[in-house]
C-alpha cells in the first residue's frame, strides 16, 4: 500500500476513533454521576430530582449514540435505580423502560461491560412484581443471572446481584457464598465510588442472613 492510500485509509478511520473516545467519555460520566447520587445523595428528594435529571441526560446519550451498548446499559441501570428511589405506580413505568433500555443492549452486544446487561435486567425481573401487576419472572431472572456469571464469574456486581435473588429465594447458603465471593472481587478502575458502596451492601447483606 502507498503512502498516499494508507493516508486516505487512517484519515477514514479518524471519525470512528474520535466518535468511540467520545462514547467512552460519555459511559464515564454516566458511571460516575450515577454513583455520586446513588451512594451520597442522602436526601430522598434531592436524590430523586437527580435521578431524574440523570436519566435524562442517559436517553439524550442514547439518540445521540443509538448503535452503543454500553451508552443503553446505563440508561437501563440509571432508570432501574431511579425507579427504586421513586416507588409507587411511576416505579413500574420506569422498570419497563429500563427493560427496553437493557434489551436493546443485549440486541446490539450482550458482552458489553462485560454482560451487565443480563445482570442489571436479571435484578429486574426478580424486582418487580409478576403478571398481572409487572413483567417481574423469577425463573427468568435466575436464567439472566446466570448468563451474567458466565460472562463475568469474578465481578463484584454479578456475584452480588445473583446472591441478592438467592435470597429472595430463601437460598441463604448459595447466598452466602457469591457474597463472600463478591466481596473478593478486584477492584474496577475509576469505579471506587461505587465499589465502595456495594462493599458496603454485602456487607449489609451478609448481616442480614447471618442467622438464616
Amino acid at each position: 500500500m502507498n503512502i498516499s492510500k494508507l493516508l486516505l485509509v487512517l484519515i477514514g478511520l479518524l471519525p470512528c476513533t474520535y466518535a468511540l473516545a467520545d462514547v467512552n467519555g460519555d459511559v464515564a460520566h454516566l458511571q460516575e454521576r450515577w454513583a455520586e447520587v446513588n451512594y451520597e445523595l442522602l436526601d430522598s428528594k434531592i436524590q430523586e430530582d437527580a435521578f431524574e435529571q440523570l436519566s435524562n441526560e442517559a436517553i439524550m446519550l442514547t439518540r445521540e449514540y443509538p448503535d452503543a451498548a454500553e451508552v443503553w446499559i446505563w440508561s437501563g441501570i440509571i432508570k432501574s435505580t431511579y425507579a427504586g428511589v421513586k416507588g409507587g405506580l411511576g416505579a413500574l413505568s420506569l422498570a419497563k423502560d429500563a427493560k427496553a433500555d437493557l434489551e436493546m443492549a443485549m440486541q446490539l452486544n450482550p458482552e458489553a461491560l462485560q454482560g451487565s446487561a443480563y445482570t442489571s435486567l436479571g435484578a429486574l425481573y426478580y424486582s418487580v412484581p409478576g403478571w398481572p401487576i409487572g413483567f417481574g419472572d423469577d425463573d427468568y431472572a435466575e436464567e439472566l443471572l446466570l448468563m451474567a456469571l458466565d460472562l463475568n464469574p469474578d465481578g463484584i456486581d454479578s456475584n452480588y446481584f445473583y446472591a441478592s435473588y438467592l435470597v429472595s429465594e430463601r437460598r441463604y447458603d448459595e447466598a452466602r457464598e457469591y457474597l463472600l465471593k463478591a466481596r473478593q472481587a478486584p477492584p474496577r478502575p475509576d469505579r471506587t465510588l461505587a465499589d465502595a458502596g456495594r462493599q458496603q451492601e454485602i456487607t449489609e447483606l451478609l448481616e442480614e442472613i447471618a442467622d438464616e
